[in-house]
């Protein structure tokens, strides 16, 4: 029986590994059901944590002014998706300041005296939203429903405040029904991931989210599924990234200390990892031979981020574990870190050692933390490219969520 050994990446704790783990059982159990996936959780034991409760991190005393990032000069979707993701109202308030200039300049609101204001009727909308019925469209798409469902109704009751309150007594204008909708999803998404993102982050295929997008924009009367930003919404998620640049940057030093700890676990591992590597290279090693007892046939050793980057130095050392058939990594750093002359086990010039496995590296181009190798090790590494339609960084965590990952897997798993 095939073995798959899943190596988590960095910044993943027992709770997150346990979710990423049920993810690939289902995603490859759909595809190949006969292979058997194995657990490889070195978090706990060998990831990092501020020791001394962050006493190395210094406290701001006073502002020292806004950063002086320039403009974003395209309304790029990723790139808005990523301030929504910071601040899911960013958007509708650009829109709503908008319509008061509109209101300042003169214009004439539009509706008879002693009718319901129309911003009242879309808030009253909005808070009515629900997922009933958006389903069927595969594994990934109805986990994204579960999870989003118990947070829906506290998201559009605030997107419906911010309507009234910054839209009420405005004309009415084209383009609210796609703004309200990402902004409900969006809040939705940071309330399902617990504060200040407690919980794990929520993989999700941006096809998935388009979906639920589409559906909510549909449910508010509107029509913009295929596009972005419609008709007099244009250039409002522009407006609204250039304005965000610099408070963003005020706000992260204002931050930092929470921002610090919360980060240490994804950047610490990989710190932790370049001198205390060998507790993560010696756990992988355990699996795999485990999984060789157990399974009495080939494995696969199938590794995410920093994952990818042990399970590359473990098997270029002189003693790799046996059994080893195929190296998978995904949205790996490993031929960056060999660019740099930065692997344990392998030096800047050196090729692959012979008994190096077959090696499919997977990569997603909007995942700034995945590098592809075909070039770095020529006919050893096959690259594969994944589009799971998501920001950075969002993109880095939404592979398992792909279901193209378990189709492209399934012909090259062995038998």
């Amino acid at each position: 029986m095939t073995s798959v050994v899943f190596v988590h990446g960095t910044g993943v704790r027992a709770k997150s590994y346990e979710k990423s783990f049920a993810r690939v059982v289902s995603g490859l159990g759909r595809v190949r059901a006969e292979v058997r996936v194995v657990r490889c959780f070195w978090g706990e034991e060998h990831g990092a944590s501020l020791g001394l409760d962050g006493a190395s991190v210094p406290v701001r005393t006073r502002n020292r002014g806004l950063g002086d990032d320039g403009p974003l000069d395209e309304d790029d979707p990723l790139a808005v998706w990523a301030l929504l993701e910071v601040d899911p109202l960013a958007e509708l308030r650009e829109f709503a300041e908008a319509a008061r200039a509109r209101r300042g300049a003169g214009a004439r609101p539009g509706f008879a005296p002693g009718r319901q204001d129309p911003w009242r009727a879309i808030a009253d909308t909005v808070r009515g939203l629900s997922l009933e019925g958006v389903a069927g469209g595969g594994e990934s798409l109805d986990e994204l429903v579960r999870d989003l469902a118990p947070h829906l109704g506290p998201a559009g009751g605030r997107v419906a405040q911010e309507i009234s309150r910054s839209l009420g007594g405005t004309p009415p204008a084209d383009g609210i029904e796609a703004i309200a909708a990402r902004a409900v999803y969006a809040l939705a998404v940071q309330r399902a991931e617990g504060p200040q993102g407690a919980d794990e982050p929520l993989a999700v295929d941006g096809a998935d989210r388009d979906t639920v997008v589409g559906a909510l924009t549909d449910r508010l009367g509107g029509t913009d599924r295929g596009g972005f930003v419609a008709r007099a919404a244009k250039g409002v998620a522009v407006r609204a990234l250039n304005s965000y640049l610099s408070p963003l940057s005020s706000l992260a030093h204002t931050f930092r200390g929470g921002i610090t700890k919360g980060s240490v676990p994804a950047s610490g591992d990989i710190l932790r990892y370049q001198v205390r590597g060998a507790g993560v290279r010696a756990a992988i090693r355990t699996a795999v031979d485990e999984a060789v007892a157990a399974g009495d046939g080939p494995v696969v050793l199938l590794a995410h981020s920093l994952g990818g980057i042990a399970c590359a130095d473990l098997l270029a050392e002189p003693d790799p574990p046996a059994g080893v058939e195929l190296l998978v990594t995904v949205g790996s750093q490993a031929p960056f870190l060999y660019e740099l002359d930065a692997l344990t086990a392998l030096r800047r010039g050196d090729p692959l050692p012979a008994a190096f496995p077959r090696w499919i590296n997977v990569y997603d181009e909007q995942d700034l933390l995945g590098f592809v190798g075909a070039k770095v090790f020529p006919g050893r590494v096959t690259d594969v490219r994944v589009d799971t339609r998501q920001p950075f960084p969002r993109a880095h965590t939404s592979y398992f969520a792909h279901q193209r990952l378990y189709d492209l897997l399934a012909p090259e798993l062995p038998a």
